[in-house]
């Protein structure tokens, strides 16, 4: 009976006789989202990169796709290169926090990830990863502290190789943009495909440079926290980490992901203000003593 009416429901005609496309896109956005929520998180490897999984790397972007389209958003059939790819991958570890109960909420950046969803990572509160210290359990006062300095460690050692990949990105799009001036400039369906793969690289390296400064402000919030709960030596290290952090945020809010020695620099999007000083004043969000112990 259910796939009767759903069917049916798939099938209605409009007006002029045709197939309704507005509702289908909704109806297949809201059943992917529901299969989304059920699944996992999409599955990672070594130093957190993504692992290829046929629902979360075929089956929800095509969907996303075309929801994404209903939103008039640029979508491109190209296909993706491998410095693309490789740069998706590694960005991935930034996006989320597997090894940390979903405090960079997982699930909801995985409907961002493949469109089903906008931009949902605007509006994160960067106390949850300080709460997530506070209410897991250790033998030890002193393991939060190096619990917090083993994850800004992480963080620091392999933000390079993600820079890489971008710079990687970079140089592809330049290499396009030569083949579209020399083969295809007044074709305009060529020149709407390569704009809306630079669209799509340019959400996706703008979203890094968000979820690197969310994560810094995240251990910051945390190491303050922490220093008036449990003072302990081990800020030290923790705040030695977090400086050698604050450099490559800077860089990725500036769009400075090459050589800082090469004239070069991703220039798509120039949305970011300039890092503040660790020591100047913090604008933390404020809540009340009832939210802050939850």
């Amino acid at each position: 009976m259910r796939e009767k009416t759903a069917n049916k429901y798939l099938c209605q005609r409009n007006a002029k006789g045709e197939t309704n496309i507005a509702d289908f896109i909704k109806v297949a956005t809201v059943f992917c989202a529901v299969l989304m929520v059920a699944a996992c998180a999409r599955p990672v490897g070594d130093f957190g990169r993504a692992q290829s999984d046929a629902l979360h790397d075929e089956v929800l972007p095509r969907v996303g796709a075309l929801a994404a389209n209903g939103r008039k958003e640029s979508v491109s059939l190209f296909n993706l290169t491998n410095e693309e790819k490789d740069m998706r991958n590694r960005i991935w570890r930034f996006l989320v926090a597997n090894s940390a109960q979903d405090w960079m909420f997982d699930h909801s950046v995985e409907m961002q990830r493949t469109r089903l969803s906008k931009p949902i990572d605007l509006n994160f509160r960067t106390d949850r990863y300080y709460r997530h210290l506070r209410l897991s359990e250790y033998a030890s006062s002193r393991g939060r502290y190096l619990r917090l300095s083993q994850d800004v460690y992480d963080d620091v050692e392999t933000i390079p190789s993600a820079f890489a990949s971008i710079c990687h990105v970079m140089e592809i799009e330049r290499r396009r943009q030569v083949a579209l001036e020399g083969l295809y400039a007044d074709n305009a369906a060529v020149k709407h495909q390569v704009s809306a793969r630079e669209y799509e690289n340019k959400n996706y390296i703008t979203w890094f440079a968000r979820a690197v400064d969310y994560r810094y402000k995240s251990y910051d919030v945390a190491l303050n926290r922490l220093l008036v709960e449990t003072p302990h030596e081990e800020a030290h290290t923790v705040n030695e980490y977090l400086n050698r952090f604050a450099v490559h945020v800077g860089r990725a809010k500036n769009g400075e992901f090459c050589d800082p020695f090469a004239n070069e620099s991703y220039n798509h999007d120039k949305d970011f203000p300039l890092l503040d000083s660790r020591y100047s004043k913090q604008n933390e969000i404020k809540e009340d003593a009832e939210e802050f112990l939850k």
